[in-house]
């Protein structure tokens, strides 16, 4: 008996395993996607019964990474999902907690000394569900936008294109989402959308090669802007705040019925925090030019 050629047995075993890979954008695009939005439309559904929304929210939030991860792996054929690494997770969420939450509150004192609001009574019972909400949100698009397309989009085409990308298109979504606002401020909210959060959850991933600052970060900001009562993304109704505030001064400042996301100042906090982490992040060699080996994971003290 002739014995069997192990170059032959090699090809025979890896073809189908590369060829998968060769394929892992649309695979894990579409598998993503569909995720994220079965698990959000989940969380919308439970709208209004609290704690259980909040549970299920964060359970929806929990079970969407750990499927990237294992699906990464499969169709990557990756020995670890560096992204997700559990000894990051913990001063990635709360270090993007308070960049996200933070820029969103100086966002509202810019508009406080160029504009004004006023404060109403909120909701605390809606405002747990809406925890929930912010976490499965959070969790899904960050793994779509960045773990997904900004990733494999910077293998190919370097940090700068995939920033572009990935903003781009996080932008769209949003416009498409955003269906309570007026036809002109959807427009220029998914533009806004693009130019702050798109960058700014892209430079936040840049600059520590992880998920979990981009997740801790899109958490917090959409958080606390749902708490301050405003609009999130064109949309108010699906959401409960701790209180209820009314914006005054140009539409411009404020973002109009778009929420605060669409406005100058949003842009401008976001876009001041992203130049910051961007910096950070060329310094310490993080920023890939087209060809590169991919750049080394960062460690977040």
């Amino acid at each position: 008996m002739s014995s069997p050629d192990p170059a032959g047995a090699v090809s025979d075993e890896r073809g189908p395993r590369t060829r998968l890979r060769q394929w892992r954008l649309p695979i894990l695009l579409v598998a993503m996607l569909i995720m994220m939005i079965v698990a959000q439309e989940l969380t919308v559904v439970l709208d209004g019964l609290g704690l259980l929304t909040l549970v299920v929210g964060v359970a929806a939030a929990a079970l969407t990474l750990l499927c990237y991860a294992r699906l990464s792996k499969a169709v990557e054929r990756r020995s670890s999902v560096d992204e997700l690494s559990r000894g990051q997770a913990c001063s990635g969420l709360v270090w993007g907690s308070v960049i996200g939450g933070a820029a969103f509150v100086v966002t509202m004192l810019i508009i406080l000394a160029f504009g004004g609001w006023q404060m109403s009574g909120g909701d605390l019972w809606k405002f747990l569900a809406t925890i929930g909400i912010m976490a499965t949100a959070a969790a899904t698009e960050e793994v779509v936008f960045r773990g997904i397309i900004f990733r494999i989009a910077e293998e190919r085409f370097g940090t700068w294109a995939a920033l572009a990308i990935s903003a781009v298109l996080f932008g769209l979504v949003h416009l498409a989402g955003s269906t309570e606002a007026g036809a002109g401020a959807e427009i220029w909210g998914g533009i806004s959308i693009a130019l702050q959060g798109g960058l700014l959850l892209g430079a936040a991933y840049v600059a520590t090669r992880s998920l979990w600052l981009p997740i801790g970060v899109h958490f917090a900001w959409n958080l606390v802007e749902a708490g301050f009562g405003t609009a999130v993304s064109g949309k108010s109704s699906e959401f409960g705040g701790l209180v209820h505030t009314t914006l005054s001064g140009s539409t411009v400042l404020t973002g109009g019925s778009f929420g605060p996301e669409a406005g100058i100042a949003a842009i401008l906090t976001c876009l001041v925090a992203a130049a910051l982490m961007l910096r950070h992040a060329a310094r310490h060699g993080r920023i890939v030019h087209r060809g590169d080996a991919p750049a080394p994971r960062a460690a977040l003290g």
